[in-house]
């Protein structure tokens, strides 16, 4: 359950628009489509990754209260954990060379039989 930026009313994640308030609540009025809202007087621009890389074509730029689009720097910029991150297994790195060897090995064994 999520509540309202506007009235605080408690309402569903997927809810389109505030039944209290009617705020929008989802972008183009679609439940899958989040709309992001500035909080204040500042404007999303101001720490969104778009805007700072300058590759942001969204016609309120740089002053949008709210953005579908919107991706936090600081989010973007944390590093991500080590023990996050999937590490491969050297026998699939090297899975051409161990089919190599297997297959010289049972060559080996047929010959030596």
């Amino acid at each position: 359950m999520a509540d309202c930026p506007r009235c605080h009313h408690t309402i569903s994640s997927s809810t389109v628009r505030c039944p209290q308030c009617g705020l929008e609540l989802k972008a183009h009025g679609h439940p899958g489509i989040t709309l992001y809202r500035a909080e204040g007087d500042t404007a999303l621009c101001d720490c969104c990754v778009y805007d700072a890389d300058d590759s942001c074509t969204f016609p309120q730029r740089p002053h949008a209260q709210t953005c579908t689009l919107f991706q936090d720097i600081a989010v973007a910029n944390a590093p991500v954990p080590t023990d996050e991150v999937y590490r491969i297994p050297w026998w699939r790195k090297h899975r051409g060379w161990v089919a190599l060897a297997v297959l010289l090995g049972i060559s080996l064994i047929i010959a030596l039989l």
